[in-house]
């Protein structure tokens, strides 16, 4: 369930937390996110009509959420993507060609997010799903995909959890 407020904050009904005792908060990402990636992709070549990113697959991917995690203690910034085509069966993107897509969002769009917002998370999650999906909600029928990273001299530095 998501309770609005002025950051919206994204908290799970469950056992098992989805983010730690107080949510994740919401950031600005329908307008600021978006137009922040498009002009972000603009100045590095990439002139984009639609909200579509570029990556190294080609497969269409859309940016859905970017959430501020106050886990205790460190800030985690979760961009959550829409990829319809990824999956396990045949013909789907599987999670090796995904992995890459999520390094390349992460160098490109989220370094330039985290110094634009003059952010220092301790973690960055990128994440890709086949469908939206409201956080903290279970959607078993849904593939997802996660990375973390942290960042370091803005590079990308891939943390297996």
């Amino acid at each position: 369930m998501i309770r609005p407020i002025r950051h919206r904050t994204a908290q799970a009904n469950s056992t098992a937390r989805a983010t730690p005792e107080g949510g994740a908060r919401r950031w600005r990402v329908r307008g600021c996110a978006i137009g922040l990636m498009l002009s972000v992709l603009s100045t590095s070549g990439f002139a984009q009509t639609s909200a579509l990113l570029p990556v190294p697959s080609g497969q269409p991917v859309e940016l859905s959420d970017v959430l501020l995690d106050n886990n205790p203690g460190e800030l985690w910034l979760r961009f959550r993507f829409i990829a319809p085509k990824i999956g396990a069966s045949i013909g789907r993107i599987g999670y090796d060609v995904a992995s890459t897509d999520m390094e390349h969002l992460c160098q490109t769009l989220v370094v330039a997010y985290v110094a634009q917002h003059q952010l220092e998370p301790a973690r960055v999650v990128v994440s890709l799903s086949d469908r939206p999906i409201e956080f903290g909600d279970a959607a078993p029928d849904a593939t997802q995909f996660f990375e973390a990273y942290r960042l370091e001299q803005s590079r990308c530095i891939w943390e297996g959890l």
